[in-house]
């Protein structure tokens, strides 16, 4: 047994040693201020969600900063949208003049407009690049689950999490108060529900895709097949919705909350609440493993879980060596096409990005 673990620490510390972590933006304290500065020594708020822009900057949600943030690819910061303060007003107006009630996460469509979930508003906005306007587009603000098969803008959600655009361009949502998958037809604007029964249950490893039952289905993410993988808050796994077979499949985790695995087969893993996935460029899934405070990667070419940042201990940890980074309850995670990996390390209130050496 001791041997075993011996090996399954190597590997995870061989992968681990791979990669550098430092700070992309933000302080380590709480606030909003720094824009038109250097990122790194602005001020930030709980950073979530986080993708590349088509223009190159990386964009940011704020989750009790209320805001968007965007860093530039010089370095410099600047608010997109959000005044700060909580609330639900704006649309059809300027983005900078609307209030949100905690932000979750942000995508851009193939125009380059961006979508923000505004979570405890019960719904999806959108922000014109263009124009810089404001508006709703699914969600009527009220929570609930209700409007299948007519105008998104007239459902209802409850605490959506996360979206992300599917290959056929349409919009897919996390209700996780509902525990399903809401779909938005971005031609016709109707509403359906993909995945999900409405009440919280078991996946079954290789069972439909309709008629199955979540549990709490928190982040998503499509990979280059067209598959599309979550993570389930509550239900501390990794699932993978084969589209064209319709199924679903299981890769990580048990089931049953925890830290263990690292290094070993995925699905005898424990994970625990992860908050966050991005699938990279070959195909391993990257999790934000938010209540150990640690990012974990699915390596799909042999099926081990890896540690690869963080110690399982809440913390606000240095520069350098990734598994010697305590981090706060990350929850956002972004794999960018060059390998490099960005972290929304939540309450360490900082941005944080993983470079292969």
């Amino acid at each position: 047994m001791r041997t075993l673990l011996f090996l399954a620490l190597l590997v995870q510390s061989v992968t681990a040693a791979e990669w550098t972590i430092s700070t992309f933006a933000g302080n380590g304290v709480k606030g909003g201020t720094g824009d038109s500065g250097p990122a790194t020594a602005a001020q930030i708020d709980n950073p979530f969600g986080l993708v590349r822009g088509p223009d190159g900057a990386i964009w940011f949600c704020e989750y009790t900063g209320q805001r968007i943030r965007r860093v530039a690819p010089d370095g410099t910061i600047s608010t997109i949208a959000g005044t700060g303060k909580v609330g639900y007003t704006g649309d059809g107006g300027p983005a900078l003049q609307a209030t949100f009630n905690l932000p979750h996460e942000l995508r851009f469509d193939a125009k380059g407009d961006l979508y923000v979930v505004d979570m405890t508003n019960h719904a999806v906005r959108k922000i014109d690049l263009k124009t810089k306007i404001i508006t709703t587009i699914a969600g009527n603000g009220k929570p609930g689950y209700s409007g299948d098969g007519g105008p998104a803008k007239d459902a209802q959600f409850k605490q959506p999490h996360s979206i992300q655009f599917g290959p056929d361009g349409s919009l897919y949502v996390c209700d996780i108060g509902n525990n399903v998958i809401r779909k938005i037809d971005m031609t016709t604007g109707t509403i359906s529900t993909f995945a999900g029964t409405g009440k919280p249950g078991v996946s079954p490893d290789g069972a439909p895709i309709a008629g199955t039952p979540l549990k709490g289905p928190r982040s998503m993410d499509f990979d280059k097949q067209g598959n599309l993988w979550i993570v389930t808050r509550e239900g501390n796994q990794v699932l993978k919705f084969d589209l064209k077979a319709e199924k679903i499949i299981h890769i990580a985790g048990t089931g049953a909350k925890g830290f263990t695995g690292n290094g070993g087969p995925a699905k005898e893993a424990t994970l625990s609440g992860p908050k966050g996935i991005s699938i990279d460029a070959e195909g391993n899934a990257w999790l934000a493993d938010c209540e150990s405070h640690s990012i974990r990667m699915v390596n799909m070419k042999t099926g081990n879980l890896e540690l690869i940042a963080g110690l399982n201990q809440k913390g606000d940890g240095p520069d350098g060596d990734p598994l010697q980074c305590k981090m706060a309850r990350p929850h956002g995670v972004f794999c960018d096409a060059d390998g490099t990996v960005f972290i929304g390390d939540s309450e360490s209130h900082r941005v944080r990005l993983l470079k292969k050496k």
